[in-house]
């Protein structure tokens, strides 16, 4: 193996000095392939293969292991096949009389190939991501699970989390102009997950069909929603990690309040005290990375949305209009016509009532 200051030297005969390749070889006792290499490469290249190895036992034996490789992805991940498993499958099953390393090195190979990779992202100003979480609380003395939403803006690591009784509608709605009203802007783009919320069918093609009280969300704030793969957590990272660091953080010890409007504010003012941190290697903190993201806002409408579900519904000869099991009394005026229901969240308590 010639070492590189031997290429060095070649090469510079050749390339700077203005001598031919058989002039070099004679100088430096070298063959012309040899030179020729050296004028290719500006450090020994090592060995390279030219054709994969040939596999005379294993080889007729490769559908099996990649047979068995398959079934193993729907398998539970404690009952999978270990390569020493597969090898003793083959010796037994199909009479592999070859070594165990061959094996080895196969499996190793496939599983490696079939591995995802991934590359971090790099975030523009002005987009943002929505998720939900759970964690426990206790809320004017009852000791109950509350569903929180989430948003942040991924650029600078801004967040906002709200929390709710349930993870209805009317919490995903609230959450959302709550959010827009925090941040003082409308993202240009949110990143969901497939919540039945927003997305009443994924069709085959990829595409959703949105909810209709998503799609009045998405009309009367103008912002382009786009939509995770179905059990890729990683496509929208940056809520998924704020979703743990706000019950990490913010929620334990367990928080106690006397109703949910004094539990969110406290949650607001754990939002804004966060702006003065640094997260991950940034310089700048949280605060002055917002400051891109707030100028690429889209600006608030002069109107919110009204955070509501929407149901149709008919009034009973008795004047009772039903909403989530439960009857509700309307003035005797509507007896039989059809109306239209809204659930809304009565401001201090938990319970949604319509």
């Amino acid at each position: 193996m010639f070492v590189v200051e031997s290429y060095a030297a070649v090469r510079r005969f050749v390339f700077v000095e203005g001598h031919s390749r058989r002039e070099a070889a004679e100088v430096f006792g070298l063959n012309r392939d040899t030179v020729r290499k050296m004028c290719l490469y500006s450090a020994p290249p090592g060995y390279r293969r030219t054709k994969p190895p040939t596999k005379p036992k294993l080889g007729a034996l490769l559908p099996v292991v990649d047979a068995i490789l398959a079934a193993d992805r729907e398998a539970p991940r404690k009952q999978q096949h270990t390569a020493k498993r597969i090898f003793e499958r083959l010796r037994d099953e199909h009479g592999y009389t070859g070594g165990y390393t061959m094996v080895k090195d196969h499996v190793r190979l496939c599983r490696a190939r079939g591995r995802e990779t991934f590359v971090p992202l790099a975030h523009p100003p002005g987009h943002a991501q929505v998720d939900f979480g759970e964690a426990v609380a206790v809320v004017g003395g009852e000791r109950m699970k509350i569903h929180y939403f989430c948003m942040s803006l991924p650029q600078s690591d801004a967040c906002f989390f709200k929390a709710y009784p349930r993870e209805t509608t009317e919490a995903f709605l609230d959450g959302h102009v709550s959010a827009f009203a925090f941040f003082g802007g409308v993202p240009l783009s949110i990143l969901y997950d497939n919540t039945t919320i927003a997305v009443a069918k994924i069709c085959g093609d990829g595409t959703r069909e949105r909810t209709r009280a998503f799609t009045e969300l998405v009309s009367h704030y103008l912002f382009q929603d786009r939509f995770a793969r179905p059990a890729r957590g990683n496509d929208k990272g940056k809520v998924e990690g704020l979703v743990k660091f706000a019950r990490n953080n913010f929620m334990v010890p367990v928080p106690a309040a006397a109703n949910f409007d004094v539990l969110n504010a406290r949650f607001a003012q754990s939002c804004r005290a966060r702006q003065s941190e640094h997260a991950g290697q940034h310089a700048q903190t949280i605060a002055g990375r917002l400051v891109a993201d707030v100028a690429a806002l889209r600006r608030l409408p002069a109107v919110p949305l009204e955070p509501c579900e929407k149901r149709a519904g008919r009034v009973s000869s008795t004047a009772l209009v039903r909403y989530r099991t439960n009857d509700y009394s309307v003035p005797t005026a509507y007896g039989f016509r059809d109306v239209v229901v809204k659930g809304v969240r009565r401001r201090g308590r938990h319970p949604l009532r319509g």
